[in-house]
């Protein structure tokens, strides 16, 4: 075999500095895990300084998802997880989407047969069976075929697999950053199919020759590819590779039992963002799912991208399961929103004040700051201002407060001394109308609570408000506020 094309290849792959990848299938949205491998795989290159590249694995052509490629790219955009080379980038080892690389994977596929590590095999069997490696090599009547008998079966287009050659005794030993040395017996490994009857690679295949040809230095996968490790190894050493540092992250569980899953369920990146999650609270919990800073900031929480791509180390990565606690990134997010400049969260909180409150003479950038201490989450919002739009139907007893001194009578009492009050202002500011209720408790001798509680619940109808009588007049509008005083004046006079 002509050699020229392939060291052609090798003379393309970068060297000296670490190459990572994250490479996924486009199938759908991106779930918890997937982001925390990006972001994984983003974090070690960033503290190296080294490269991160996109790539796509679409050679599973029956599991494609239309438009789950964008999606892809959006959420690694809005996440900040910058690729420096990549199917709309490019590079210096493209094409960087997997279908387009198909010749690439037959060529090499055949030169591994020539080094002896795999065999053409012409035995019938469904696509399905080839992809679940269930297959007995020791019945296999190809794996010993000569292999000019078998390329002569080739010429005369008879339909083959390329099946990888396991040695038949001894074992294998793999090593993995966060698990350390697992050897296998090689009785135990099945002889994979590498190269498909369509000529389209199976993903171990693609992985192992692509991660190769980019020069990729650390490979971030789920330990559910633990069993699959030996036969990359073992694939590595028939070419005469170097094996790249291969880093398995146990799952991301949703309890003790079961691991996270869309068909339970359990929430995608787009999900968490739909429920009104910051996307810096993600990343710094999902950070945190199966690592841990050590040293000095090792009892450090909050982290932001930077201070996390300077704090990686592939030591603090635990071999442990980690549970997804929705609580606990309610509880990131939570400071992370108050956290915020006043006048970034209005803006990112306007559409789910646009969404609550529907009336437009209702001034949302007063509303914005009233709410950004008093919410876990932007969908936390609508609840507490949906009063704004409408009054709702409410029961006296909310004018009743011990601590206060409100009762029913002094509360309608309050009502009827303060509506001519706020009515005679020409000014209608926060200024004005603070002080024209203080000055009227100062000048009744009463309490501000006595004055401020019976204004409040009237206007909203509720038992807790984000903002007090005087923001919620303000808001409200001098009209809106006298017709809601009012009705609560005529409430308490027919109870």
């Amino acid at each position: 075999m002509d050699m020229t094309w392939f060291d052609d290849m090798e003379a393309r792959i970068p060297k000296g500095e670490v190459r990572t990848r994250f490479a996924p299938s486009p199938t759908g949205y991106m779930h918890v895990g997937n982001l925390r491998t990006a972001l994984y795989t983003w974090l070690i290159a960033r503290n190296h300084g080294g490269k991160f590249l996109l790539r796509i694995e679409d050679t599973d052509q029956g599991r494609l998802v239309e438009g789950a490629t964008e999606v892809i790219y959006r959420t690694m955009a809005e996440c900040g997880l910058n690729h420096d080379e990549g199917p709309d980038i490019g590079g210096p080892v493209g094409p960087y989407i997997q279908s387009e690389r198909r010749d690439t994977y037959g060529k090499y596929a055949k030169l591994l047969v020539e080094k002896g590590g795999a065999y053409y095999c012409f035995c019938e069997k469904t696509e399905s069976e080839e992809d679940s490696g269930n297959f007995n090599r020791a019945t296999d009547p190809c794996r010993d075929l000569p292999l000019v008998e078998a390329l002569a079966r080739v010429a005369a287009g008879e339909p083959y697999v390329i099946r990888q050659r396991i040695p038949a005794e001894g074992s294998t030993t793999f090593h993995d950053a966060s698990f350390g040395d697992i050897t296998v017996e090689n009785a135990e490994l099945d002889d994979q199919v590498l190269l498909k009857r369509d000529g389209l690679p199976t993903y171990n295949f693609a992985n192992v020759i692509d991660d190769h040809l980019m020069g990729i230095t650390h490979v971030v996968r789920g330990s559910e590819y633990l069993s699959s490790a030996p036969k990359y190894n073992l694939l590595y050493e028939s070419f005469g590779w170097e094996v790249p540092t291969y880093v398995h992250c146990s799952p991301v569980m949703r309890d003790q039992h079961n691991k996270m899953s869309k068909r339970h369920g359990d929430p995608s990146y787009e999900d968490l963002k739909a429920q009104g999650y910051l996307t810096d609270a993600i990343l710094n919990y999902v950070a945190l799912l199966g690592w841990s800073p050590r040293g000095e900031q090792a009892e450090q929480e909050f982290f932001t991208l930077d201070e996390l791509a300077q704090a990686f180390d592939l030591a603090g990565i635990s071999k442990s399961p980690a549970i997804f606690d929705i609580e606990k990134l309610k509880y990131f997010n939570a400071k992370y929103l108050r956290a915020m400049a006043p006048e970034a969260f209005c803006k990112a909180a306007l559409p789910y004040l646009r969404k609550a409150i529907q009336n437009p003479a209702i001034d949302l950038t007063l509303v914005a700051p009233l709410v950004q201490s008093r919410c876990d989450t932007f969908e936390d919002i609508a609840p507490q201002v949906d009063f704004f739009d409408s009054l709702p139907a409410y029961s006296n007893e909310l004018y009743i407060h011990k601590k206060m001194k409100t009762t029913l009578e002094n509360s309608l009492e309050a009502l009827q001394v303060t509506r001519p009050v706020l009515a005679a202002l020409t000014d209608w500011t926060y200024a004005s109308i603070h002080d024209a209720l203080i000055g009227l408790a100062e000048k009744l001798e009463l309490k501000n609570g006595r004055i401020m509680w019976p204004v409040r619940t009237a206007l909203s109808g509720k038992a807790v408000t984000p903002g007090g009588a005087v923001e919620l007049c303000q808001i409200l509008g001098q009209e809106e506020t006298l017709h809601r005083m009012d009705l609560g004046i005529a409430q308490l006079s027919n109870s």
